[in-house]
């Protein structure tokens, strides 16, 4: 790898601000364990999200992630007596004045660090999660100054499903336990418990407590908003320059726990994360792109509760693996993996995780469809979707390009064919090919089947019931690739077949999609248009942007440049395409509010970070002159907002383009990831600029 950052570090100056509108509240860090596990918070400090906690444990079935300790509160006794607090209730105050606020925040190959600088003394706290393990260290290294300082800790718990709203009664009292300076804490039958100490042993003082604290996103998301935690007293150490304590939080058995130290936890991740990076053939524009290689292993994770796939993979000389959809509340999604699978994983030269998620996806297939998710908790997936099935092809497609593994081919050969054999005969959810033309239909009353996939109580917010354009175009692309797989493994006859399906499916779709009035494509056709009677549904959404970006395109090649033109003026923005054009009746400027009316947003208008690789793509086809890393900086400016160093969800539709969504996606870091690895290799696409409209057209 050719890299000007081997080790990247993404470094902010916290700088002044309103404490009661304070958007350095907005700027959160995340990190994760490999098995689903994970970390976060925000930079400056306080809770504000349920999902905030220093561990966030993956569970065994039915307990999934569950919050374990939600945080830390310090409190600091200075050489001149000074005593300083910054618990939860008096947060307002104390970041108005700045006192116990981190002057620095830092990522060093993605582990975060804070720097305080008060009254002449400078301490730093830095966080590890070890790999595979549901344990947490966070240090406090008393770096420089003059005399001793005394630190405490107060340990701030509310033991509750990590998805549970923060007004959750468990109805158990929390008891402590303590032998030898190793603490339990339990909160009652079927629930976890919580181990912790400190290196070097440090006093503890049993004072249990609890504190009211309002979660300040909660509320602006329309969530229940106030919520209590308990804690059993404090951790207290006096320190002298240099000195340190560490505290460490598990719910691993303690002889698993004390067999790997902190410095040692510390260096082993740090060389884990720099082995990530110096192994990703890539060549990198800064450090931009070994900070996404970064981003984009939080998603790769071992699931915990899944027993089945553990010892079926293993069996077999794999390790099960999947793709967290995004963080903090998503699972793990069919489509979303699919998708993500080419940058997450044969982008950054990790093959062997590439086969093992094929594999482990490939046993899934049931009635021809692969998961659409699997709920927290749970063993068995849903089934929902009408396109991940399709996006399997594709992502095998794109792992056999980069391995050339003709034998993982053929294992997951016949669950291609069961695929596209259901698909014709036709399937659940009114999945099938339309006789009449060769298209292919989905959709059933109440479900989404799409990407478009928001759903509010029975309101289907974006129904796409009928022919959908980027299904479409997934489904001739999974003919042709059969077509040749097939011909490959000496089916001439069966090859014919998938070669018929294709060329009618080709046929229909440029007779059927194309709008001459507007001059790009339908969304829909044949769908339901007002009042639920059939019609072509004219709006102008990116899914058509996928009938000219994938390796077999179905559009012909004469349309490719209006719809690659109507998708720049219309949709472009410098962090992804909106998901609606402006002018549309439907088309929504902000996703805010509570959640309908995020809902209501969230497919009309929202932009979408990973809808930049399609775009990308068909743009290269159309006009490579126009390609170049200009298209990608929004995303090299985004990495210092949200959760720094990786991509959200979604952004508002118009300037300033706000992130909104889950802070971390595996979508949007795996295509900006894949976008910036394409359009910095050496001999690649011209790089000339190409404009990017961030200002609100109308058709």
């Amino acid at each position: 790898m050719t890299s000007s950052a081997p080790d990247p570090r993404r470094v902010l100056k916290v700088a002044e601000g309103d404490a009661k509108i304070d958007p350095r509240l907005t700027q959160e860090w995340l990190v994760t364990n490999g098995i689903g596990g994970y970390a976060s918070g925000t930079v400056l400090g306080p809770i504000t999200r349920r999902y905030h906690g220093l561990l966030i444990a993956a569970l065994p079935n039915p307990l999934g992630r569950f919050m374990m300790l939600h945080g830390l509160f310090e409190g600091l006794k200075m050489p001149n007596g000074e005593l300083l607090f910054a618990g939860p209730s008096e947060f307002l105050d104390r970041a108005a004045t700045g006192t116990l606020l981190p002057t620095e925040f830092r990522l060093e190959c993605g582990l975060p660090m804070w720097v305080y600088n008060v009254a002449g003394c400078t301490i730093e706290k830095r966080l590890v999660l070890p790999y595979k393990q549901n344990t947490v260290y966070v240090e406090y290294r008393y770096v420089k100054g003059s005399g001793t300082i005394r630190l405490g800790l107060w340990a701030a718990i509310h033991l509750r499903n990590h998805d549970a709203q923060v007004n959750t009664d468990l109805g158990a009292r929390y008891a402590l336990s303590a032998t030898d300076y190793h603490l339990e804490i339990t909160g009652g039958a079927g629930l976890p418990a919580l181990h912790m100490k400190s290196t070097p042993d440090a006093g503890f003082t049993y004072k249990p407590k609890t504190t009211s604290i309002d979660y300040l996103v909660e509320k602006s998301r329309g969530y229940a908003s106030r919520g209590t935690l308990w804690s059993p007293g404090h951790f207290r150490v006096d320190l002298e320059s240099g000195s340190s304590i560490v505290l460490i939080a598990s719910t691993e058995p303690w002889e698993i726990v004390e067999a790997l130290p902190y410095e040692e936890a510390f260096a082993s991740e740090l060389s884990r994360l720099r082995a990530l990076i110096q192994k990703a053939p890539l060549h990198a524009p800064g450090g931009i792109v070994p900070e996404l290689v970064l981003a984009a292993d939080q998603f790769l994770i071992t699931p915990v509760g899944r027993t089945e796939d553990a010892a079926r993979a293993r069996a077999a000389g794999d390790e099960p693996l999947t793709v967290i959809a995004g963080y903090h509340w998503f699972t793990d999604w069919g489509r979303d993996t699919m998708i993500s699978l080419e940058g997450l994983t044969l982008v950054v030269g990790r093959y062997q995780e590439a086969r093992w998620i094929l594999r482990t996806f490939a046993h899934y297939v049931r009635d021809g469809l692969i998961p659409n998710m699997f709920p927290e908790g749970k063993k068995q997936g849903l089934y929902h979707t009408a396109d991940a099935s399709l996006w399997f092809f594709h992502a095998i497609s794109r792992y056999l390009q980069a391995t050339g593994d003709r034998l993982t081919l053929r294992e997951i050969l016949p669950q291609l064919h069961q695929i596209a054999k259901a698909h014709i005969a036709g399937t659940l959810f009114g999945i099938h090919v339309d006789p009449e033309d060769g298209l292919l239909v989905q959709g059933e009353e109440g479900y989404q089947l799409t990407w478009m996939d928001a759903k509010v109580g029975d309101w289907v917010v974006t129904p796409r019931r009928g022919k959908a354009v980027e299904i479409n175009a997934l489904w001739y692309n999974a003919l042709c690739l059969l077509r040749t797989w097939t011909e490959q493994e000496d089916d001439p006859k069966l090859s014919a077949t998938y070669r018929q399906y294709a060329d009618r499916a080709h046929a229909s779709f440029n007779r059927r999609f194309w709008n001459q009035q507007r001059g790009y494509l339908f969304d829909v056709v044949d769908g339901e248009s007002g009042g639920g009677t059939p019609g072509n549904d004219p709006a102008c959404r990116p899914n058509q942007l996928l009938a000219i970006s994938l390796q077999n395109p179905v559009l012909d090649e004469r349309s490719w440049e209006p719809v690659v033109d109507a998708a720049t003026k219309l949709l472009l923005t410098p962090v992804g395409l909106r998901s609606l054009a402006p002018g549309d009746h439907e088309y929504k400027e902000r996703y805010d509010g509570d959640l309908r009316a995020r809902d209501a947003a969230y497919h009309q208008g929202s932009v979408w970070a990973w809808l930049i690789g399609p775009y990308i793509d068909a743009l290269a086809k159309v006009h490579p002159e126009r390609c170049s890393l200009e298209l990608l900086q929004g995303f090299a400016r985004h990495l210092d907002e949200a959760c720094i160093g990786s991509i959200g969800e979604i952004f508002d539709a118009e300037e300033p383009h706000t992130p909104r969504g889950c802070i971390a996606q595996a979508w949007s870091v795996a295509e900006a990831l894949r976008c910036f690895a394409k359009l910095s290799a050496p001999g690649g696409l011209s790089p000339v600029g190409c404009k990017i409209n961030s200002q609100k057209d109308t058709e």
